[in-house]
């Protein structure tokens, strides 16, 4: 029997991060894979520049066996590009995922993105050319639509399908939305109703509440978690133990702040430790504890790594 190389693997528990500009680097991944995040992505990167083998870019994409598995998020539509990033990229990853959805105004004047959404045809020949020439499950991530007068997850979900998709991942708003107002899950339950691939349900996750409700009002296979997930690896753990027990778990300050100089000894290890990195991240994991906005304007401030480390050590 043959086996299919690109059928999309059965993970081991069902929430799963999402990529994220500026987040979902190597230390934060792993973070959240120690937490029980199933499968982890990069942030988005660019399949022309993969293709040119564009420094900046190779660096984005650095991956550990100790992640596995991990997925690389592309965009372009450009196929030649798309063909041979797939191709550079699958040495390293178990699954390439192509974004058709992203909102970001910079991707889309490119053609690429959610600008997608709009053009069937294209889909079709990039998702098919893609499909034909790597060898590891391809995920495709879509909007439900590009406006509200233009729902079409359903069709191009079908679409992506019959190119060769091995899953599809809904966010379950409309790319003119961005982030803003409220995603609709019906649209997730009618793709999910419509293909035979796994289908992963992503917006407006927000605790185990919330993702218990995705999966009983949608039927879908997985759920992808985003924002929630940012400065709160732990997440995935609170979700997980709710999902099982319905119990409702949570962290104490020193352990959220533990976490934080975690991520930073596992960018030192990596060889990805940035200051503007640490000072960022800094101020999203200790965002909610009590007197967040004056501590956020002491990290503003602050010169050095030592500034910060000795601030957080205080706390």
């Amino acid at each position: 029997m043959k086996i299919n190389k690109r059928r999309f693997p059965k993970l081991e528990s069902k929430l799963v991060l999402a990529p994220m500009h500026n987040i979902t680097n190597l230390a934060f991944r792993l973070l959240c894979k120690e937490y029980g995040a199933s499968l982890v992505s990069t942030e988005l990167l660019s399949a022309n520049a993969i293709a040119r083998k564009n420094k900046a870019v190779m660096e984005l994409a650095k991956t550990d066996k100790s992640e596995k598995p991990v997925v690389a998020q592309i965009f372009s539509q450009n196929i030649d590009s798309i063909i041979k990033a797939g191709k550079i990229l699958e040495k390293n990853f178990d699954i390439i995922d192509f974004n058709i959805g992203c909102p970001s105004k910079k991707i889309m004047a490119q053609g690429s993105g959610g600008a997608l959404l709009k053009r069937k045809n294209k889909i079709y020949e990039l998702v098919k050319g893609l499909s034909d020439n790597i060898n590891i499950p391809l995920s495709i991530k879509i909007r439900i639509g590009f406006d509200k007068n233009s729902i079409n997850a359903v069709e191009i979900a079908k679409l992506c399908e019959n190119a060769g998709a091995s899953v599809i991942i809904v966010h379950a708003r409309t790319v003119e939305q961005g982030y803003s107002g409220k995603a609709d899950w019906d649209i997730i339950k009618e793709v999910k109703q419509n293909v035979k691939i796994p289908v992963i349900g992503n917006g407006d996750v927000f605790d185990g509440e919330s993702a218990k409700q995705m999966f009983d009002s949608t039927e879908c296979d997985y759920i992808m978690i985003g924002r929630a997930a940012i400065g709160n690896p732990f997440i995935f753990k609170q979700i997980s133990e709710y999902l099982k027990t319905g119990k409702k778990i949570g962290q104490t300050k020193q352990e959220k702040i533990n976490d934080f100089f975690e991520y930073i000894k596992l960018c030192n290890k990596f060889d990805i430790f940035s200051f503007k990195d640490a000072k960022l991240k800094a101020q999203e994991f200790t965002k909610g504890f009590e007197g967040s906005s004056k501590l956020r304007k002491k990290l503003n401030s602050i010169k050095s790594w030592d500034e910060i480390e000795s601030l957080l050590k205080g706390l």
